[in-house]
């Protein structure tokens, strides 16, 4: 499954949608909608009374709404609590909003209605930012290990583009305050996203470097460090003119590494990964170092569990050896 960066597209109309009669306070002072699905703090059961408060959550962070009809595709249920399940993973990160489409056919209607579709795909998944969608709308059944991989590049665009906003729980997790108090942001992070929200991507990547040199195992801030350096090494970089020079210069290391970062942050990571594996295979010596050294730190921006960087390394063990 490709991953698409975060985009700018129309906000969807809900005129044709019913509107509250009177405003609904969240459960337990959280996100807006109804009770929490599927056993999920970070999951509401979306109808035509709550959708318009659900998508307007999606002003603090991304709201992914998953389609799905227990009569017209019953595994797209599952499907949809697997996504509930997964979101609950994320402390406030992601809103998972459930559409029964069989339930509330107008919802449906409105979607695909906005999306130019004659029919609404059933299941369908949608990710919305500040109410509008963020990706391409991915129709069809997604495993769970997908869902997870796709959940994983969000959160690192949402990292890297400086967006740190979180979801308040709809309810108290299971395991009472304690847990509650777990819940949230971890502070050690906020030094070097508030720096990403500002726009400052040199204090970010000081910032990331002091956590990775006082615990070189903190995976979190190794994939933040990363992916801040990339957004450094790209700053008011033209993507065409980098491509077109990567394209004359097929064998330079620096105008190779420049398209594959690029392709990274586009969510284009294999091109990317393939971009540097077959550079390896055409250098030597000290250029290719370079290229494999670079491709190494890619797959630690992405997360080593991905199950593309997984490839990625078995592609460059194929190339080295």
């Amino acid at each position: 499954m490709t991953q698409q960066p975060f985009m700018g597209r129309g906000a969807i109309d809900l005129s044709a949608l019913k509107r509250p009669a009177t405003p609904q306070a969240p459960p337990g002072g959280g996100s807006p909608g109804a009770a929490a699905a599927a056993g999920s703090s970070y999951a509401v059961n979306v109808d035509e009374q709550n959708f318009q408060t659900v998508l307007q959550a999606s002003t603090t962070a991304p709201v992914v709404l998953v389609f799905h009809s227990p009569s017209q595709a019953p595994e797209s249920s599952q499907m949809a609590d697997d996504v509930a399940d997964l979101v609950g993973q994320y402390d406030g990160r992601f809103l998972a909003g459930l559409v029964d489409v069989d339930a509330q056919p107008q919802i449906g209607q409105v979607i695909a209605q906005a999306s130019q579709l004659q029919q609404l795909p059933v299941p369908l998944l949608m990710v919305f930012l500040d109410g509008r969608p963020a990706i391409q709308p991915i129709p069809g059944l997604v495993s769970r290990e997908e869902l997870s991989t796709l959940f994983n590049q969000l959160g690192q665009q949402l990292t890297a583009q400086g967006i740190t906003g979180r979801h308040q729980p709809l309810a108290a997790p299971p395991g009472g305050d304690e847990a509650a108090e777990d819940a949230g942001p971890d502070p050690r992070y906020a030094p070097a996203q508030d720096a990403l929200a500002a726009g400052d991507i040199d204090t970010a990547v000081a910032e990331y470097q002091k956590l990775v040199d006082s615990n070189p195992a903190d995976a979190e801030a190794t994939a933040g460090l990363a992916m801040a350096k990339i957004l450094q090494r790209t700053q008011g970089v033209d993507l065409s003119a980098a491509r077109a020079e990567a394209a004359a210069n097929p064998d330079d290391v620096d105008a190779q590494i420049m398209v594959a970062d690029l392709d990274l942050l586009g969510g284009h990571v294999e091109d990317s990964f393939a971009r540097l594996v077959e550079l390896v295979r055409r250098t030597s010596g000290k250029e290719r170092d370079r290229a494999r050294d670079h491709l190494v730190s890619l797959f630690a921006a992405v997360g080593n569990e991905d199950p593309r960087v997984l490839k990625g390394r078995q592609a460059l063990a194929s190339a080295l050896f």
